[in-house]
């Protein structure tokens, strides 16, 4: 099978020849140009030979449209907030709807048309797409708090500043889709953990906003969603309206994958462990990977339960690939 012949076989619940890799991570010199990340993306795969691309841009970029400024970075570390609109549950009121042309997100849709440009014929392209909670989150200043407290504070400032991300996010996913992605990589960052967020509060803030999205873009071939960190909730998420679910089935008090798998009915993606990936050699993420994915032999993909370091060897990455074929 070819890389998109082992994606097909996935999401239609055909047997495989392996399951198919991939693995992603930032590279946050190259993610403040289309050409350096195109550039940066297609030498990754060129190297590693992955079966489907994750895109992996600045995660500022989705606050930066409403007026957040960041200080780049000089070295492998995320970038500096030195600025940010909603300070105070009042600024809420400050959040419009954005053109989905605004030159930071028209820069990531040029950023996806070179990519699949070079490499689409190949091999799937998700473009990452954050919730709308998620992108409220950082235009305050982060994941929980504040923006926790401007909720209790002011919970229908919240709603509209929700409902307009919302719709500047679904013409993006389009604009996205139109410009080659195969789907998005739909993620609502830590605000899926129940440590950082109650249940109770992403059922009101988050859920009705993701589902709102989703449901546009439901007939993209290969959508994902990913949800992050520990003591995850995963239940919630069983019935999105999405083809593969993606989270840390290392991470403390997540399920694993023959679990999910069992009762979402959906692909699952996980088997790598991301946050160790870094420091291991192949004879000790085989084992790993192969206790992760257990007898399921259909519906299962190898890969990262988040982004990898970013100083992660070439060692290890191309590891992850060489280990697919004994699985």
């Amino acid at each position: 099978m070819n890389h998109k012949d082992r994606i097909d076989a996935v999401l239609t619940g055909r047997p495989i020849d392996r399951p198919p890799v991939s693995v992603w991570g930032h590279d946050f010199l190259c993610e403040w140009s289309a050409a350096d990340l195109a550039a940066q993306t297609v030498e990754n795969q060129r190297t590693y030979d992955y079966d489907f691309v994750k895109i992996t841009p600045r995660w500022t970029l989705f606050a930066e449209p409403w007026g957040n400024r960041y200080e780049p970075p000089v070295e492998q570390k995320f970038p500096r907030l030195v600025h940010r609109i909603v300070r105070s549950s009042a600024d809420l009121e400050s959040v419009p709807v954005i053109d989905a042309n605004h030159p930071v997100l028209a820069e990531q849709v040029e950023a996806i048309e070179m990519i699949v440009q070079e490499i689409g014929d190949e091999v799937d392209c998700l473009a990452t797409l954050f919730s709308p909670l998620a992108v409220l989150g950082l235009v305050a200043g982060g994941v929980g708090r504040p923006l926790i407290g401007f909720a209790q504070e002011k919970p229908k400032f919240v709603h509209e500043a929700l409902t307009h991300i919302t719709a500047t996010l679904t013409a993006y996913a389009q604009a996205l889709l139109n410009a080659g992605a195969s789907g998005v990589f739909y993620a609502p960052l830590q605000w899926s953990s129940l440590d950082v967020c109650p249940g109770q509060f992403y059922a009101e803030f988050g859920e009705p906003y993701d589902r709102r999205l989703l449901e546009t873009i439901a007939d993209a071939r290969f959508n994902v969603l990913h949800v992050c960190g520990d003591n995850n909730g995963m239940p919630r998420f069983y019935d999105y309206p999405v083809a593969v679910l993606n989270w840390d089935n290392f991470g403390e008090g997540n399920p694993g994958l023959h679990e999910v798998a069992e009762a979402s009915g959906k692909v699952v993606a996980g088997g790598i462990p991301h946050q160790q990936l870094h420091t291991l050699d192949r004879e000790t993420l085989l084992p790993l990977a192969r206790e992760a994915l257990g007898q399921l032999d259909t519906g299962v993909m190898l890969a990262g339960g988040c982004v990898i370091d970013a100083l992660t060897p070439s060692s290890a990455r191309a590891a992850v690939v060489s280990i697919a074929d004994e699985l």
